[in-house]
């Protein structure tokens, strides 16, 4: 079975008009996920002329593989920002999910998209999982949120020692929310190109435009939104600052409705349930089984791992979809939106998420809009890229960047243990020196073989293979490529070379 989000799958791809980049634009939103696509609509309401440029296509990236949960109860993440942060940022984070969700609630009305209320739950499985929830209902109290309580248990078919309880909080198809923000950020005379990756913004000394650079052509920009998670320019180096982190998806038809909520574990490995509306009925979704991009040894067994555990305790349950998405996780614990540089003022980067785009995503458009149209938010600080508190990470950052220069070692030691020059199965991918000696991946998928180099175009690393997606996945900083060596996850912007 191919992997496809529920989502993707109810919302094909459009055949799309031959991209064309061109013209001078007062704002160009690179990326067409949620923060890209609801900083244009901002803009294009107040005013400002807006190209929005996507390599792929609106939902190719993290929000189409989402869990899409528009929630406060996120988790543990509060008490990890906790534990980085003083109060009062901890405040700021309240205040910007709590502004981005009534933001989508609002905009979802006005605009005829689905959505469902829900109770969020962070439960807990183990002596230590309470521990862990009870922190984060503290947390959850100190940030403000004051309505969320403790349940002792929930009605799911395993037992738990505990919850931490939020309750009316909202659940949707993300697509269906990408589709409304596109037509309404078309309607106030946005510009959006699918189908046109960019590979480097240059100029804007000065007063001067910038000059966005694409694989069809150029656009100038007074000021440039990078909306793209991971930013795909190195300057500011944020590739370091995060750990790349890929989790997988299964949708399942379930006899009646299986769960009646948002779900998530605090113990790991984790696992998370929610449902979403079908025209029979409705599916049960989970999701979970993290790890970091491209230190799997197979990937295809994180995704077996969640489906054994789904049919142990919803034994009914027939997979409809399966898939995978990424997410980037700062070692500070909060996204960063702002400059890419300081002073960089027209040339600005989102991204950072920890997995909770759905409303980090939207708050990082409304901090972004705010700065491109000199208003304010009081809690935008708190996402400042080049603030003291990213001090709060540099331990982190460290043991991560050590990690990486390991990696970068061994990843070019290892072909030398594979020599060999005969064909690979169906399915399978290898890494092998060539004639020359040149690092090489090698995989056959659907009957043809090909061979591309397997030296990262970002900083170097060698690839690694993806069972479960079959893609080349740089286990450095998180770059993945489709057999025939094309991008499909930055910070790359450059293909590997067919050999």
């Amino acid at each position: 079975m191919a992997l496809t989000s529920v989502w993707r799958d109810r919302h094909p791809v459009r055949s799309a008009t031959p991209p064309d980049v061109s013209g001078e634009w007062d704002v160009v939103v690179v990326g067409a996920g949620i923060t890209g696509l609801t900083t244009a609509a901002l803009l294009a309401r107040a005013g400002r002329s807006v190209l929005v440029v996507e390599a792929r296509h609106v939902g190719a990236g993290t929000t189409g593989g989402s869990t899409a949960k528009v929630s406060v109860q996120q988790g543990t993440q509060f008490s990890r920002v906790a534990r980085r942060h003083p109060v009062s940022v901890l405040r700021k984070y309240a205040d910007a999910n709590l502004e981005a969700l009534a933001w989508v609630e609002r905009f979802c009305r006005d605009h005829d998209v689905a959505l469902q209320h829900r109770s969020a739950c962070a439960y807990a499985t183990t002596t230590a999982g309470v521990r862990s929830a009870r922190s984060e209902l503290e947390a959850l109290h100190r940030a403000g949120v004051e309505k969320a309580t403790w349940v002792d248990d929930l009605p799911l078919p395993f037992r738990v020692r505990g919850a931490v309880m939020v309750p009316d909080q909202l659940q949707l198809d993300p697509l269906d929310l990408l589709d409304a923000l596109a037509a309404d950020a078309r309607a106030h005379g946005a510009t959006i190109v699918e189908g046109a990756r960019v590979h480097r913004v240059h100029g804007g000394h000065g007063s001067a435009p910038y000059d966005v650079v694409t694989d069809v052509g150029s656009a100038g920009a007074g000021t440039v939104v990078l909306a793209t998670n991971m930013p795909i320019l190195d300057r500011g180096a944020f590739f370091a600052r995060a750990k790349p982190a890929r989790s997988y998806g299964l949708a399942f038809r379930t006899p009646e409705q299986a769960v009646d909520g948002m779900y998530l574990s605090v113990d790991g490995p984790a696992r998370s349930l929610r449902d979403t509306p079908a025209p029979d009925g409705s599916l049960l979704l989970v999701g979970g089984d993290g790890h970091k991009t491209g230190a799997a040894t197979s990937e295809e067994s994180h995704l077996d791992g969640l489906r054994q555990w789904t049919l142990g305790h919803f034994p009914d349950a027939v997979e409809t979809h399966a898939w995978s998405a990424q997410d980037y996780v700062p070692h500070h614990a909060l996204p960063w939106v702002g400059p890419i540089l300081p002073g960089s003022d027209r040339l600005l980067v989102a991204g950072g998420y920890s997995k909770w785009g759905m409303t980090n995503g939207v708050a990082a458009a409304l901090a972004l809009a705010g700065r491109i149209l000199d208003g304010h938010q009081q809690w935008a600080s708190a996402f400042d890229p080049w603030s003291t508190r990213e001090l709060a990470g540099l331990p982190a950052s460290a043991r991560l960047n050590a990690s990486v220069a390991v990696e970068l070692t061994t990843g070019w030691l290892r072909p030398l243990l594979t020599l060999g020059s005969g064909t690979v199965a169906e399915g399978v991918g290898e890494v092998r020196l060539d004639r020359v000696g040149t690092p090489t991946a090698v995989c056959r998928v659907d009957g043809v073989e090909h061979a591309v180099s397997a030296v990262c175009s970002h900083l170097g690393g060698i690839v690694r293979w993806n069972d479960a997606e079959r893609s080349w996945d740089c286990p450095l900083h998180g770059s993945r490529f489709d057999p025939e060596g094309r991008v499909l996850e930055g910070p790359a912007t450059c293909g590997l070379r067919r050999r």
